[in-house]
């Protein structure tokens, strides 16, 4: 069996159903003796682009090890359900079990960039009231 890694878009006037859908899909894998070594549930996203004149999706991604067999029944599964408005498949070479960037806290990498734009601000700052002060100064020299 072969590792994969699941990203699909639901609907957002469905969102309510995707645990029925997560629940679906996951059996489908197990059945047929496959793993789910990694679910987690991103929720409604703004998506990049418009599609279909919708601008938020519900978003899901599994990493699973299963069969060929239960790859293209799920992908026919995503293909023939409305709810679904993208999905992609991806090859892995192993299982993945680790947090998937999207849920890891975001002060990870966006603290630091706030850190450095609040220091920036500082500096303007300064040089502001810096040169608020020398036009007091020159204006007492007058």
């Amino acid at each position: 069996m072969r590792h994969y890694e699941i990203v699909f878009l639901v609907h957002p006037d469905q969102s309510e159903q995707v645990n029925a859908m997560v629940e679906r899909y996951t059996k489908l894998i197990e059945e047929d003796g496959g793993k789910i070594h990694r679910l987690e549930d991103w929720g409604r996203r703004q998506l990049a682009y418009p599609i279909d004149k919708i601008h938020k999706a519900h978003y899901i991604m599994l990493n699973v090890e299963c069969s060929a067999k239960a790859l293209e029944e799920l992908t026919e599964n995503f293909r023939y359900n409305d709810a679904v408005i993208r999905n992609m498949v991806i090859r892995r070479d192993e299982a993945i079990t680790e947090q998937s960037d999207m849920l890891k806290p975001e002060d990870t990498g966006r603290g630091e960039r706030r850190e450095r734009r609040e220091r920036s601000d500082e500096d303007t700052d300064s040089g502001k009231d810096a040169d608020d002060s020398d036009d007091t100064d020159s204006g007492d020299d007058e």
